[in-house]
């Protein structure tokens, strides 16, 4: 598959993560004691949004045995491989049959052109998510996560993952986590590089004390 050069790569990470520290001293505070998150990159086109199916409620160990096993199971990973492979076979892989029929429905869009996986490149990021979110199975979390790691869309900020949200609450302080509205009303300063502040609290999450 097909990667982009990161502008969320280690230098850029660094460079924006002190922009950051600069208009919240709650950042700042918390990437001295920190430091800045590693870059993060994943793949872009279908294989990307197949994989986003078959992780959906499961540990990602999990997803990555399920994922294989669907990959070495195509000649190719495409939508007209994945539309000529029995149901059964998929089963078999390790997908519910609700991961399946989305599955199907993604490889169907690709072959009727309804859904324009290399075209996402060129649209904007609400563009993008509400074409993302049309498909069967994908809400707008996924949408965004596509956009933050596959097309490396700077100003993202995924307000419906809980882990960011409980990360935020710790970060500012506050008695529980914020909802998805207050987050964004907390973050709306990071503009616009709301996907670093994303990965930075990522980062946060893991390394604070509960």
């Amino acid at each position: 598959m097909d990667y982009y050069i990161s502008p969320m790569n280690k230098e850029s990470i660094a460079a924006n993560m002190s922009y950051l520290a600069g208009v919240d001293a709650d950042v700042a505070n918390a990437l001295a004691a920190f430091g800045p998150p590693p870059p993060r990159l994943r793949p872009k086109g279908f294989e990307a949004f197949l994989s986003i199916i078959v992780s959906q409620q499961i540990s990602t160990n999990v997803a990555r045995v399920i994922m294989g096993r669907v990959v070495n199971l195509l000649p190719e990973v495409s939508a007209d491989a994945l539309m000529a492979t029995e149901d059964t076979a998929l089963r078999e892989a390790g997908l519910s049959y609700r991961k399946i029929e989305y599955a199907k429905s993604l490889a169907g869009a690709v072959q009727s052109k309804s859904f324009d996986v290399k075209g996402l490149e060129a649209m904007s990021d609400e563009t993008a998510i509400k074409a993302i979110t049309a498909l069967r199975g994908f809400g707008r979390w996924s949408a965004e996560i596509y956009l933050m790691f596959s097309l490396q869309r700077e100003d993202i900020f995924p307000a419906d993952d809980l882990a960011l949200l409980v990360a935020l609450g710790r970060l500012k302080n506050l008695d529980c986590k914020p909802t998805p509205k207050q987050a964004r009303n907390l973050i709306a300063h990071w503009a616009p590089y709301r996907s670093i502040g994303s990965l930075f609290l990522w980062h946060y999450y893991h390394g604070v004390p509960t």
